[in-house]
């Protein structure tokens, strides 16, 4: 069975196009007719003082550490080392740690040196490594389709919550035309969120019963946003263990299936990362960029780790763009990559 909802703007009278046989389509009662969309906001006012709250564990053991090290004024070999120790605690990895302290010892080797310089110095130091990531992600419709938009990541990473952020602020901001498609067929509850999602933002809305192929859903979906003139379709996944061949091969099917409709569809092919889960991260972003060819990172729950120097370990390994950063559950607490703030905030500057 079919579900398939349209916002409500869009007026057309063509139903679902079934490349596949299928059952014929269920019509979804639609949503109330939802306000004109507001002017794009700035980013939030709280948002820095959020970002501050949410990287303070893993910028409390960077800064208490520092503290630490300061039992003597001058830069030593003993102190250049018990820092490059301290960095990779704070999970920027042996690689970006190493890279940072050499850096910073360059110039000041042997000299007096205060807690707030080394602070400032791997501020800077590390907004330098996150700048050429921080690429924002300009979802605009392509000349003969809809930009296509296919979300993974492993299994409790926020996934479904992202799209349906995502969704609400190209819709109801950004004046976009979105279609959410439900390809995480194995979880109902999934299903039901992004559905929720859907209403609040106005966004239209494909889905197929449970248990469905969800590669039938990406190939129905496109075709679907195709012909009602979507402008950006995005495509959740079901979480799937990087380590479970056949769970990747299955994602690796969707992705040849979307391909069938047009080669260089999907467009983006994003991998969102929980960062409490800290170096494993880096497995994650080299299994999955193995398989689909993952184009940018989202990084979320940054709020509950101590962990938040992943971000700058992936951006120095990998160097795929960071897109957006999560700090929260609310609407606003997803946000572009800003690789300045952030990496301040890192390091308990304000």
């Amino acid at each position: 069975m079919i579900f398939w909802r349209k916002n409500s703007k869009d007026d057309t009278k063509e139903t679902p196009a079934n490349p596949v046989e299928q059952p014929a389509a269920v019509a979804v009662p639609e949503p109330v007719a939802s306000p004109p969309a507001p002017a794009e906001p700035a980013v939030p006012s709280n948002w820095l003082a959020k970002l501050s709250r949410g990287l303070s564990k893993s910028s409390g053991k960077i800064t208490q550490g520092i503290g630490d090290l300061l039992t003597k004024r001058k830069l030593d070999q003993e102190m250049l080392d018990q820092l490059e120790e301290l960095l990779i605690t704070a999970d920027l990895g042996p690689r970006t740690a190493a890279r940072l302290v050499a850096e910073f010892g360059k110039d000041r080797f042997g000299k007096d040196i205060s807690g707030g310089e080394i602070a400032e110095a791997l501020a800077a130091s590390i907004a330098k490594i996150l700048q050429p990531v921080a690429i924002p992600l300009d979802m605009q419709r392509a000349e003969d389709g809809p930009f296509t938009v296919l979300v993974c990541g492993v299994n409790g990473v926020g996934k479904t919550t992202t799209i349906g952020k995502i969704a609400y602020d190209l819709q109801r901001y950004k004046h976009r035309n979105v279609l959410i498609a439900a390809g995480d067929t194995f979880r109902a509850a999934a299903v039901e969120q992004l559905d929720i999602w859907a209403t609040r933002a106005g966004c239209q809305f494909f889905a197929k019963d449970i248990g469905a192929d969800s590669a039938a859903v990406a190939y129905e979906s496109y075709e679907q946003a195709w012909q009602k003139g979507v402008d950006v379709l995005m495509i959740d996944t079901a979480g799937r263990l990087h380590n479970k061949a056949n769970l990747m091969q299955e994602l690796e099917k969707i992705v040849r299936v979307l391909k069938k409709k047009k080669a260089d569809v999907p467009h983006a092919t994003l991998l969102v990362l929980d960062a409490t889960t800290g170096q494993n991260a880096v497995e994650q972003v080299r299994t999955f960029k193995e398989m689909v060819n993952v184009t940018g990172l989202i990084v979320t729950k940054l709020d509950g780790s101590a962990k938040g120097g992943i971000v700058v370990a992936l951006a120095d390994q990998f160097g795929l763009p960071i897109h957006y950063i999560g700090v929260g559950e609310g609407q606003e607490d997803l946000q572009p990559f800003d690789p300045v703030n952030f990496a301040r905030s890192l390091v308990g500057l304000s």
